[in-house]
C-alpha cells in the first residue's frame, strides 16, 4: 500500500514545509478545505478527502472525515492480517501519518463578544474523532497536534524510513492530553452558560503552563506554575506584566497571589498597601496618599517585610519608590509606576516589579478556591463575605465608639487573610500587630501583642473564630485593647462577654467565621 498522510489544520504553523518534505519521502498526502487549498496554492499535490470517501464535505463542513474510508484506513493494525485482508476486500489504504489540530474553540470563546452558536460552531467532531483513532493505532500511526514534532518525525523518518516506536507512543500520549483539555474546556464554557452545578460530580478541568520553575518549595521539589483558560482572569496574579527582575519563583508566586487578596479586600476607595511574608499579611495600611498607606503597613512590622512582598492599588510615584528602595523586597506589585518610580526601583536587580492594572477589582463571580491533597481535591467558593453592618451585634455594656466599628472591619478584612489560628491588632487604619497560623488563640494573640508593643494600648483586637473562654479577654486587658471583634458562636461566650464587661472592653459579634488553613 501506498504511504499516505491526512493532513487538516486550523493552525498551520510549519505544515507547508512538513508536507513538502513528506512528499519528497514519497507520502501521498490527503487533505480537507482550508488545508487542502493551502497545500495546492503553494503548488503540492494533495489528494482532497472527498476523492477517498466518495462523498462531498457537506453540512457547511460539518461532515468531511467521518468514513470507514478513512477510519478503517487509520485503525487497521498492521500485524493483523484479518485486518490487513479486510483492507484490501473494502479497496481501502492504509494511511500512515496524521496531522491534525482543532477547530479553535479557545481563541473563539476568548474573543469578545462572542455568541454561543458561535462558540458551538467552533467544536470540532471529526478532527478529535481522527487522532483519537490514530492515537489508538499508535503503534502503527505517527500521530501529529502539536507542530513542533514534525521536526522530530522528518528526522526520524529520514533516518530509517519509520518513525520510532518510543516517539509514536509519546505522540499517542499528546493527543489524549489534547483532547482531554479541549473536551474540559468545552465543558466548562457551556456550565458558565448554564448556571450548571460548580461542584459537578465529576469535575475536569484544564490548565495551560505558564511557566516551568527552577524549583517548588523548596530545591529538591519539581515545579510549574499553570493558568487558567478562560476570561475574567482581569486582577489576578496570572494577568500581571512583569517589567523588571528574575522569573517568579514557586513561593513568590503563592506570597503574591495572597497579597492581592488581601488588597481586594480594601477596594479601590483609599490608597493601600499591603505586606505579605510567607503567605501572611505583616503590615496592612490605608491612607490618604499612597505614601502615608505604605508607611501604615511598613511601620506594622518592619521586621517582617524585610525579604517580602508589597501590593498596592495606586501607580507608584517616586515618593514611595524611595521608599521602597531602602529595604530588601522580592516583589512589588502595583497597577502601574511613574517613569521616575521605575527607575528608582530597577536600580535593585533582584528586585521582581509587576503591573497589574485591575489590582483592586474583585474576582469574577464563580472563581474557586482550591486545595490539593494526595488522592483528592478541595474545592470551595472564595471567601469574599464579611459582614454587613446591620448584622453585628453589640454583646457588652460598653459601646464601641464610631472609630472603633471602623477599625473593626479594617481588622476583620485582614484578618480573614491571615493563617488560622489568628489574630490582628488594628488601629487607625493599619495592624500594629499579627498572630498567625498558632495552635491555639492565646498563643496567636500573645504573638500580636508582642509585635504591636506599646502599640496594643488602645488597639483593636480581630479574631478570625470564636473566644471559647475567658483567657483571650484577661491578655487583652491586660495589654490595654480597647474593643474586640469575633465572630462569636461558642457555648462558651458568656465567659468572654462576662470579662469584657468587668474590663469595659466593647465586643462585637459578626456571626461570621473566617478560617484559613
Amino acid at each position: 500500500m501506498k504511504k499516505r498522510a491526512l493532513i487538516s489544520l486550523s493552525d498551520k504553523t510549519g505544515i507547508l514545509e512538513f508536507a513538502r518534505e513528506l512528499n519528497s519521502l514519497g507520502y501521498e498526502i490527503i487533505s480537507t478545505g482550508g488545508t487542502a487549498k493551502y497545500l495546492t496554492d503553494n503548488g503540492l499535490p494533495v489528494i482532497p478527502v472527498s476523492d477517498i470517501t466518495g462523498f462531498p464535505e457537506c453540512l457547511d463542513g460539518r461532515v468531511k472525515t467521518l468514513d470507514p474510508h478513512i477510519h478503517a484506513g487509520i485503525l487497521a493494525m498492521r500485524g493483523n492480517a484479518e485486518h490487513m485482508a479486510q483492507l484490501e476486500q473494502l479497496n481501502i489504504n492504509t494511511i500512515d501519518i496524521v496531522a491534525v489540530n482543532l477547530y479553535p474553540f479557545k481563541a473563539t470563546i476568548l474573543r469578545d463578544g462572542v455568541t454561543l452558536e458561535e462558540a458551538i460552531e467552533n467544536i470540532d467532531i471529526g478532527g478529535p474523532t481522527m487522532i483519537r483513532a490514530a492515537a489508538k493505532n499508535w503503534q502503527d500511526v505517527a500521530v501529529i497536534v502539536d507542530s513542533r514534532d514534525y521536526d522530530t518525525v522528518l528526522r526520524e523518518l529520514r533516518a530509517s524510513g519509520e518513525v520510532a516506536r518510543e516517539t509514536k507512543l509519546r505522540l499517542a500520549y499528546k493527543v489524549f492530553e489534547h483532547t482531554a483539555a479541549y473536551d474540559a474546556l468545552i465543558a466548562s464554557y457551556l456550565r458558565n452558560k448554564t448556571n450548571g452545578d460548580a461542584f459537578p460530580d465529576a469535575l475536569t478541568l484544564t490548565y495551560e503552563k505558564a511557566q516551568s520553575m527552577r524549583y517548588g518549595e523548596n530545591p529538591h521539589q519539581n515545579a510549574a506554575f499553570y493558568r487558567e483558560i478562560g476570561r475574567g482572569l482581569e486582577g489576578t496574579l496570572i494577568a500581571a506584566e512583569q517589567l523588571w527582575g528574575k522569573e517568579l519563583s514557586y513561593n513568590n508566586i503563592g506570597d503574591a497571589a495572597g497579597a492581592l487578596d488581601t488588597l481586594k479586600e480594601f477596594g479601590n476607595a483609599l490608597p493601600c498597601a499591603v505586606a505579605v511574608k510567607h503567605a501572611n499579611p505583616c503590615g496592612v495600611g490605608l491612607g490618604n496618599t499612597l505614601p502615608e498607606a505604605y508607611k501604615k503597613a511598613y511601620d506594622s512590622d518592619p521586621t517582617s517585610i524585610f525579604g517580602g512582598i508589597v501590593a498596592l492599588n495606586r501607580t507608584v510615584d517616586p515618593e514611595t519608590a524611595q521608599e521602597l528602595h531602602k529595604i530588601f523586597l522580592e516583589i512589588i506589585i502595583a497597577p502601574d509606576y511613574s517613569p521616575e518610580a521605575l527607575e528608582i526601583l530597577k536600580s535593585k536587580k533582584n528586585l521582581r516589579l509587576l503591573r497589574l492594572p485591575d489590582i483592586a477589582a474583585p474576582y469574577h463571580a464563580g472563581t474557586l478556591d482550591m486545595k490539593k491533597v494526595p488522592g483528592g481535591l478541595l474545592v470551595q467558593d472564595y471567601d469574599t463575605e464579611l459582614y454587613d453592618d446591620s448584622e453585628i451585634k453589640v454583646v457588652t455594656s460598653a459601646q464601641p465608639t464610631k472609630e472603633q466599628l471602623t477599625d473593626m472591619r479594617f481588622g476583620m478584612k485582614c484578618v480573614k487573610h491571615v493563617k488560622s489560628n489568628a489574630i490582628v491588632l488594628v488601629r487607625d487604619g493599619m495592624t500594629v500587630g499579627v498572630g498567625p497560623g498558632q495552635t491555639n488563640r492565646v498563643t496567636a494573640l500573645e504573638l500580636a501583642i508582642k509585635y504591636a508593643g506599646e502599640r496594643a494600648r488602645g488597639s483593636v483586637l480581630a479574631s478570625d473564630a470564636f473566644f471559647p473562654f475567658d483567657d483571650c479577654v484577661e491578655m487583652a486587658a491586660k495589654a490595654g485593647i480597647a474593643a474586640i471583634v469575633q465572630p462569636g458562636g461558642s457555648i462558651r461566650d458568656e465567659d468572654s462577654i462576662a470579662a469584657c464587661d468587668k474590663y469595659g472592653i466593647p465586643m462585637v459579634f459578626t456571626g461570621k467565621r473566617h478560617f484559613k488553613h
